[in-house]
């Protein structure tokens, strides 16, 4: 049975940031739930229908079985959903 529910229509700049955060190694799925609304679910929708068909298939590679991408698989000693030398400081 096809879902009913109409699709929201998204600015690119949220797409291109819920999929930046899908690709982030340490940022778990709820925190993409909890910014933006979208459920894993979603957010492997708007990847399949954002990305070539190539870059989705490395993706879900990527992400399938990541212990960090969901907070109740992760490791307590994980307080961030970044990596500290992600975003590096730029010179003064």
């Amino acid at each position: 049975m096809k879902d009913q529910r109409k699709s929201p229509v998204l600015s690119e700049d949220v797409v291109s940031r819920i999929i930046e955060m899908a690709w982030e190694d340490r940022t778990p799925f709820e925190a993409i739930q909890e910014n933006y609304g979208f459920t894993e679910a979603d957010v492997i929708k708007i990847m399949r229908s954002s990305l070539k068909a190539s870059s989705f298939r490395l993706w879900r590679k990527r992400v399938t079985g990541k212990k960090t991408k969901h907070v109740n698989l992760r490791s307590s000693d994980v307080k961030r959903g970044y990596c500290p030398t992600q975003y590096k400081q730029r010179g003064k």
